[in-house]
């Protein structure tokens, strides 16, 4: 990449907003020569698309505001239930947020929804951007599958789409109902139509009644399109399958033992440990899942088009069918079962010396759940682990101290969120909302675990074989930045330029731990992290601060780790079920394809737990809670609740009658004049308005006031501006609730709802 280029000069610009004119923009560069003609160019195309505001004849600015005509990307439905989007720069979304309000003039055309992008006149009233469309570019699939709730009536019905994203409502004929009752959960595909007429549809099928427990789930695995029932063929080939006979070598003797979950039904691996005379053995057995998957069966195909299981409060999708998931490749207690294992030797300081795989024939010795083991160690008597104390869970418990130790030294981020599990009765019905529990037998599974996919990724880079990595990359400098900022607000310096290291977010986590905005930090912390994916090349892992890693201990539930268990048996020639030549060359569409997959589980999962959450909550209307803001928008504060741990949103319409200001530096909203504010990780006391179980909406009114003025903060101005510290954040103004019956809140109203 040539110098000066975007990134810098926007960085640039952003860190240093007293300097922004060319000159000393280039003399901040250190630019020279016939750099300054690629600087010109650059600032002339930041300024075409928006992405920069002239300021002066030869001066600039981060634009805080869209231009007069340009492409926008709608991006979420508010509180007021109006469709929202913001300008679109080379650099992706930026600028305040902009209300859709129809199209330009006479002109017609489709719909938007959250996604789409469009050419707009976009022009500002009262603080506040509105948008009429000229043109939409990026359309929707209008044979997409609406999944929701039907609402009869004597022409036939409508349906209310199940997915908060999606706003249409279709109307349904009779005789394209397909005998749907009132409150029948039903998918749907859209009719043609005309563009401006009410939207109709036909529906496809009948999934349930809106009052059966099991609603959330099945809500969200429709809505996702994750497949649940098995093609014939793939059950056929389950019902003669054998494992591939394969010379192994016989660990039955060895006291390996399966510890997870109480309710677990699949078990993925077993682990052993010994005490050496200067270190500590440990194996790794994991269920040898290429052993009866193999390529090019139609189980195969489709184990790699579910790419993974999907885990609900109240079932799981799995990958495999359950005759392998929770039976044959299942490392059953006191059953033998064929594994794919690693043997692994680490000296007194945790550092491995050496490690080999084995493709052998295992015996759990027993089956334990982690509060089982924990509480032998604990010496808790008359458990089930008390039997197996001293001759196998004192070995484990060694072996992983000796590992706790090289741990600390790499510094992997220490982020130990809390996470909450929906417990469901007999019924069907939520039972409790409880918070997992973390014991060190959860943190032991998990070393070993790291430490046995450490040593598939060396192994086979060692072999030189084709290797699906799993990658974390490091924070990008806009998240860096993003962070930075927020820190700032709270009296925390944090060194932009430096290279994002573990070790530091953990000190700053550690620093902030007794504070009051110590959640707050460790959410900023979070969000400032890269998604973690698959991919061909290694971009190492920074969360867990390893060189090399790939995914072998799940092959049941992920097809990832079935592709690393093949590339083992070919490289190491352990059978001749190993990754096929056609694989290894599309390992590259694979890992999107398995990146996608799941993601598409992460959200379906998210969503029926938010609807189970909803459910639990809807007869507590009108309840107070404790909650605290988790995130902060033009559009209102997300909050999540005490003890339940449910998120609900309070739109800015309902916060007071102030003029709000969007600070994004401070992840605050700023009361005009009074400097008075909401900020992120605030607790406040919230009342439930409102719950929409079908969506897994929750509705709140903050009942706490906002936090008084920060001694020498300067108010936000009537319009959104540069705000915070160094004026890295920018103020956007949200505005006052817009009293009903007004002309213009008629039509944006009208606008919003297309």
């Amino acid at each position: 990449m040539s110098f000066p280029d975007r990134e810098t000069v926007l960085d640039f610009i952003s860190n240093n907003p007293a300097l922004t004119t060319k000159q000393e923009i280039a003399r901040g560069l250190k630019v020279k020569g016939r750099e300054r003609q690629a600087l010109r160019a650059i600032l002339k195309e930041l300024e075409s698309d928006g992405t920069l505001e002239r300021t002066g004849k030869r001066a600039w600015a981060i634009a805080d505001r869209p231009p007069p005509t340009g492409v926008i990307s709608f991006e979420e439905i508010d509180g007021d239930g109006e469709l929202i989007a913001r300008a679109v720069g080379r650099e992706g979304a930026f600028g305040p947020p902009i209300r859709y309000t129809g199209y330009q003039g006479k002109s017609r055309g489709p719909a938007p929804g959250i996604g789409d992008r469009g050419l707009a006149k976009v022009n500002e009233s009262n603080g506040e951007y509105h948008a009429k469309l000229l043109k939409l570019f990026e359309k929707r699939d209008e044979e997409t599958l609406m999944t929701g709730r039907f609402e009869s009536n004597p022409k036939g019905g409508r349906i209310i789409p199940a997915s908060r994203k999606d706003k249409r409502t279709l109307l349904v004929d009779k005789n394209d109902s397909k005998g749907a009752k009132d409150g029948d959960l039903v998918t749907a595909t859209p009719k043609p139509g005309k563009p401006n007429g009410p939207a109709f549809g036909i529906v496809t099928e009948i999934l349930g009644r809106i009052d059966d427990p099991r609603a959330a789930s099945l809500l969200a695995i429709h809505g996702h399109d994750i497949p649940v029932e098995f093609p014939n063929d793939v059950l056929n080939e389950v019902k003669s399958i054998k494992p591939l006979d394969c010379p192994r070598e016989d660990l039955t003797s060895l006291d390996l033992i399966t510890i997870d979950p109480a309710d677990a039904r699949d078990h993925d691996d077993a682990i052993y440990a010994e005490k050496l005379e200067d270190g500590w053995k440990v194996i790794v057995a994991i269920a040898d899942v290429a052993a009866y998957v193999r390529p090019g069966t139609a189980l195969d195909r489709e184990a790699q088009k579910r790419g993974n299981s999907t885990y609900f409060p109240d079932r799981v999708v799995p990958m495999l069918p359950f005759e392998l998931s929770a039976d044959a490749c299942s490392l059953v207690e006191l059953e033998d079962r064929p594994c794919m294992a690693v043997e692994m030797v680490f000296d007194q300081s945790g550092a491995k010396r050496s490690h080999r795989f084995i493709r052998g024939t295992m015996r759990s010795k027993a089956k334990l759940a982690y509060e089982e083991a924990q509480a032998a160690i604990d010496g808790t008597t008359g458990g089930a682990g008390e039997p197996l104390l001293d001759s196998v869970l004192r070995p484990l418990w060694g072996a992983y101290e000796a590992l706790g130790k090289a741990r600390a030294k790499r510094a992997p981020l220490d982020l130990d969120m809390p996470e909450k599990k929906v417990e469901i009765g007999e019924d069907g019905k939520v039972k409790a909302i409880v918070e997992k529990e973390r014991f060190d037998a959860h943190k032991l599974i998990e070393e070993f675990m790291i430490q046995a996919n450490v040593a598939a990724a060396e192994t086979l880079e060692e072999q030189g074989a084709p290797l699906l990595y799993r990658v974390h990359d490091q924070p990008s400098d806009a998240k860096i930045a993003a962070l930075a900022d927020f820190l700032q607000t709270i009296d925390i310096k944090w060194p932009v330029g430096e290279r994002p290291q573990t070790s530091r977010f953990n000190r700053l986590m550690a620093d902030t731990r007794d504070a009051d905005h110590a959640e707050a930090v460790s959410e900023m912390v979070l969000r400032s992290q890269a998604q973690a994916v698959y991919d061909p090349e290694n971009l190492g892992h920074f969360g867990l601060n390893l060189t090399r890693y790939a995914h072998f201990t799940s092959p049941i539930r992920r097809y990832s780790d079935l592709i690393v268990h093949r590339a083992l048996i070919s490289s190491l020639k352990l059978g001749e079920d190993g990754l096929t030549k056609e694989m290894a060359a599309s390992l590259q569409d694979m890992a999107s394809h398995l990146v996608d997959t799941e993601r598409r589980s992460m959200a379906a999962e998210r969503e029926a737990t938010d609807r189970y959450l909803a459910l639990y909550l809807q007869d507590r209307v009108g309840a107070e809670f404790e909650g605290r803001i988790t995130g902060v928008t033009p559009a209102g504060l997300f909050i999540r609740m005490a003890g339940t741990g449910a998120d609900g949103f309070s739109p800015i319409s309902k916060l007071s009658d102030d003029f709000w200001v969007h600070d994004e530096a401070s992840m605050a909203l700023i009361a005009r004049g009074s400097g008075k504010r909401f900020e992120m990780g605030q607790t406040v006391q919230v009342k439930l308005q409102e719950v929409t179980p079908l969506q897994g909406g929750l509705l709140l009114e903050v009942l706490s006031p906002p936090k008084p003025k920060r001694p020498g903060e300067k108010p936000p101005a009537s319009r959104g501006g540069r705000s915070g510290p160094g004026g890295r954040g920018r103020g956007k103004l949200t505005g006052k609730p817009r009293k009903k019956g007004k002309t213009k809140d008629k039509k944006t109203k009208k606008g919003g709802k297309r």
